[in-house]
């Protein structure tokens, strides 16, 4: 039987920080057990292969009917492979709003207020722009400018600026609100993983990719192990002072249910003992729900038919393989702004994010016309979903479901973002680009623009909550991140978030990963 000291469960975000800070000064011998593989190729190097992924890379999820969105199935991609989802995102760094972690700890997740998080945010940090009093310059993230930005994200900047929207350098800076350029979790001109920055070749770091996790195992009360399939053949690895689980808030919520910890009686629906009552897991799934304007232009400045074949192709491609420059550093959702629809709101409230492309179903469909497209959400939504079980097999996905639109506060919100963001759209100098409309409606129309939401909305890839930390006892973790009802089990993922932040989840994904890490060195001593 292999054994270590510590075993992490995914390589993503969360799992490669926690696993890269407890590896580092070689106390302990770290696994990390990961289902998919090393992603190493170009299609993770290159920023502009996000729309090149394939099974290998992506878990590609589905979420069951949705009623908010007329029935349909939402698409969820999920990244697979080291690095988890920061192997296939558009690489946006935002770290969030500090109002968010402070709302955080009076939701009763003591120790994780602003003042806690924002030092971790920094160390984990090597901003290009060197360290500051708002950034770190020597950690294992790599933060930098974009180095080619399209004229259409300049030209939305500037219409924002036109509507009296405040143009912002740094969107992590000393306010969020405002409209900029996004920097990106890119070095050299080449995608910056979590697990390129944490996951070092280390005698006492073992990685094993391509290893599905079926459960975790205990004995009197204490997780002791994990069972795994890899290459056709079962295998047991013991821990000999704690499991991590950092499969993401779907995989997490998954395995948790599969090792007895969740709700009892779905549980008991499909035939797996109850270890441990925890109605909460899997519950309180909150992403951020994205509607998308797309506009159509006349030549080719802009992107079109496909995010690369537009790019003049192999030209743009093979100046990359050869400077790692060019259009192909681009994460195409170049732009952005924060804003807040209620000036006496304590953060922004919706999101922006502009490309220089045409997207349509995350990038699936194929839109012979070029143009541009901007997506606007509700940053903190009061929808709230599941993840249950489909099945006690571990390679059967999870059933997902966000409850898009099930509060109608997220509905009067969303319209009053999305109106905004068409004004934006339709000011100078962006308007001088001759968009058309693809989805033209009366905007004033609140019936009409409420049919196009639920027409055309999804996500944009940020679900949180479904192992959430607190203080109360309906907690799934206890705010050091350990599940309540057993010993030596933790959780590193955004699936501890109490409530979705104010910005893309990437960042504060790591940052939960390094604070696992620091909670665990405490705990053994």
């Amino acid at each position: 039987m292999e054994e270590a000291d510590i075993v992490v469960i995914g390589a993503g975000s969360g799992g490669s920080a926690a696993a890269g800070r407890l590896s580092e000064d070689g106390k302990y011998k770290v696994a990390v057990l990961e289902a998919g593989g090393r992603n190493s190729g170009f299609r993770t190097l290159m920023p502009g292969a996000i729309a090149m992924q394939t099974p290998a890379t992506n878990w590609a999820y589905e979420t069951v009917p949705q009623p908010g969105l007329n029935g349909r199935r939402g698409y969820q991609p999920r990244g697979k492979g080291l690095g988890g989802s920061s192997a296939i995102n558009a690489m946006l760094y935002i770290r969030g709003h500090p109002w968010d972690y402070d709302n955080w700890e009076k939701l009763g997740a003591t120790g994780w207020s602003w003042d806690d998080v924002f030092p971790v945010f920094k160390r984990s940090e090597a901003n290009e722009r060197g360290a500051d009093d708002w950034h770190g310059g020597d950690g294992p993230l790599h933060v930098s400018d974009q180095s080619f930005v399209h004229p259409g994200s300049e030209a939305f900047v500037d219409a924002a600026a036109a509507l009296q929207i405040p143009r912002n350098a740094d969107f992590n800076g000393a306010r969020q609100e405002g409209a900029g350029i996004y920097q990106v979790t890119q070095k050299g001109g080449e995608r910056w993983t979590a697990a390129r920055g944490y996951l070092s070749e280390r005698p006492n770091l073992e990685i094993l990719c391509d290893a599905m996790v079926e459960r975790v195992l205990f004995e009197d009360g204490r997780a002791w192990g994990v069972a795994y399939a890899r290459g056709g053949q079962s295998g047991v690895i013991r821990a000999r002072h704690a499991v991590v689980l950092a499969g993401g808030v779907f995989g997490t919520a998954q395995l948790l249910m599969l090792s007895g910890i969740g709700p009892g009686a779905h549980l008991q629906q499909l035939g797996l003992p109850v270890r441990v009552e925890r109605g909460e897991v899997g519950g309180n799934l909150q992403d951020h729900l994205d509607y998308v304007a797309a506009f159509e232009t006349r030549g080719s400045l802009f992107l079109g038919r496909s995010l690369v074949g537009s790019l003049k192709g192999l030209g743009a491609m093979w100046r990359w393989f050869r400077t790692r420059s060019g259009p192909m550093t681009s994460p195409f959702a170049e732009a952005g702004a924060f804003l807040r629809t209620d000036p006496s709101l304590p953060a922004p409230d919706i999101q922006l994010h502009f490309l220089v492309a045409i997207v349509e179903d995350h990038g699936r469909a194929k839109v012979k016309a070029h143009g541009y497209s901007c997506h606007a959400c509700v940053l903190r939504p009061e929808s709230r979903g599941t993840v249950r079980l489909a099945s006690p097999d571990a390679r059967t996905a999870p059933l997902i479901d966000p409850g898009f639109l099930t509060d109608r506060r997220d509905v009067d919100l969303l319209i009053k973002g999305v109106r905004t963001m068409y004004r934006i759209l339709d000011a100078e100098p962006l308007a001088a680009f001759g968009g058309r409309d693809r989805y033209p409606i009366d905007r004033n129309d609140d019936a009409a623009l409420e049919r196009l939401i639920r027409a055309r909305a999804d996500t944009i890839y940020h679900p949180v909550g479904t192992a959430r930390m607190g203080s109360d006892a309906e907690a799934v973790c206890d705010p050091k991140l350990r599940v309540r009802g057993v010993e030596g089990l933790y959780v590193s993922d955004a699936s501890v978030m109490p409530r979705l932040i104010g910005g893309n989840t990437n960042a504060p994904s790591i940052m939960i990963g390094e604070r696992c890490a620091d909670f665990i060195r405490a705990d053994l001593g």
